[in-house]
């Protein structure tokens, strides 16, 4: 089992000496399944992209906000949030590392199922 803590402390030093400012790290992958920690320095962003079928943000260290279409909510250290199902991006409004948790994959029978149990009447 990965120290999340140690990995984002880490992560962090690496992010504050990368010409991007930002390092990255996938500690977990099982099937569709995937987490990783992503520290970014005060004012880096990660750009607009699509999202995955369903994914998290637990942000570790710092503020962040989400950014995309409409603006986003800012999420501080401690907070857990769905991310948005359009595109989006993250604004580090300081020093900060994340937990991204992802599925990126559903099976189509699993799609279906949970429509139908989500559909009116």
């Amino acid at each position: 089992m990965d120290d999340l803590d140690a990995l984002a402390r880490h992560l962090l030093d690496e992010a504050r000496t990368s010409a991007h400012g930002r390092s990255a790290h996938l500690f977990l992958h099982d099937g569709p399944l995937r987490q990783a920690v992503i520290a970014l320095t005060a004012g880096t962003e990660l750009d607009e992209h699509n999202t995955p079928p369903a994914a998290s943000l637990h942000v570790l260290y710092g503020r962040v906000r989400l950014t995309g279409p409409g603006g986003g909510p800012e999420l501080k250290a401690g907070q857990v949030a769905m991310l948005p199902r359009e595109r989006h991006g993250l604004l580090a409004l300081e020093n900060a590392a994340v937990v991204l948790t992802a599925v990126t994959g559903v099976p189509l029978s699993e799609r279906r199922t949970a429509a139908a149990a989500t559909a009116p009447g």
